[in-house]
């Protein structure tokens, strides 16, 4: 497929913000899909880490969507002719609390349109950094990194699987279902088919399964991080998604703090042991 890179950064720089006011049924909501025994949120607590993207939600139409779920090409982000869209991974601060109850703008700009070669063909990454807060200060900063690719042909090798790291301290097994991904799809406002219609995954996409969300993946290994040390600030977050995982089988979440006592390594494997995903909170 022919890719006119030059015409896809043409979108480098385009900015667009968005305001909201975190209110506390969406985190109570994610609470109980979770599982976490928490009290209702009040005024002036703190979103926990990545709880945020409950809020400054993508509110296309109907009509806006892709067969896919997504949104048309061409908007915010640019029209890359590939079509399917991972997200590979991010990376955070937090240089100040997200309170319950204040009103926040996210503001996002496409910072680079880069083209590599991959094992099946061309991959167009694109880098993205939000930045989110009001008049009292920033409160969180994201890169996040989104790569398009073909769909994988029948005669394309497989990607060779990592080992996880070594010296796990905790662990956890986590058994997804088709109901925790629709919760989820529902509470972030994601229409990405692959969450939720199984017949698309399989049959379209060539899934063995329901995609369970990365960003869900990243947010249940912090809450692994939350549930050995309650009272650790998490200064910063960098998560890489390496494959992805499926509501076929249960998977594992991983973590061990290191010597430096001011970082935690976490990882999600698959259900052969492979890692799925790669991440390290520092914290304070």
């Amino acid at each position: 497929m022919e890719i006119d890179l030059a015409k896809l950064r043409q979108w480098v720089g385009k900015t667009e913000t968005v305001t909201d006011t975190v209110t506390p049924t969406p985190l109570e909501a994610l609470a109980a899909t979770l599982d976490i025994d928490a009290p209702r949120p009040r005024a002036g607590d703190a979103v926990p880490p990545l709880w945020h993207w409950l809020f400054f939600l993508e509110l296309h139409r109907q009509s806006e969507l892709a067969p896919d779920g997504h949104a048309k090409l061409g908007g915010f982000l640019p029209p890359v002719p590939l079509p399917r869209r991972m997200w590979a991974g991010s990376r955070f601060e937090f240089p100040g609390p997200l309170l319950v109850g204040g009103t926040y703008s996210r503001t996002s700009r496409i910072a680079d349109v880069q083209q590599k070669q991959g094992r099946s063909g061309s991959l167009i990454f694109v880098l993205i950094r939000h930045e989110i807060g009001n008049a009292g200060g920033i409160a969180l900063t994201e890169e996040q990194d989104l790569v398009y690719r073909a769909l994988p042909g029948p005669a394309d090798a497989a990607p060779a699987l990592r080992p996880p790291p070594a010296g796990a301290k905790w662990e956890r097994l986590v058994r997804p279902d088709d109901v925790l991904l629709f919760r989820y799809s529902a509470l972030t406002f994601n229409a990405h088919r692959i969450h939720y219609d199984r017949r698309f995954a399989t049959e379209s996409e060539g899934y063995p399964g329901l995609v369970v969300h990365g960003p869900l993946i990243a947010t249940l290994l912090l809450d692994l991080l939350r549930r050995q040390i309650p009272g650790a600030q998490v200064r910063g977050f960098e998560f890489r998604a390496v494959s992805p995982l499926f509501d076929t089988a249960p998977f594992a979440l991983y973590g061990k703090p290191e010597s430096d006592a001011a970082s935690v390594s976490l990882w999600a494997t698959n259900p052969e042991g492979r890692l799925a995903m790669i991440a390290t909170a520092g914290i304070g």
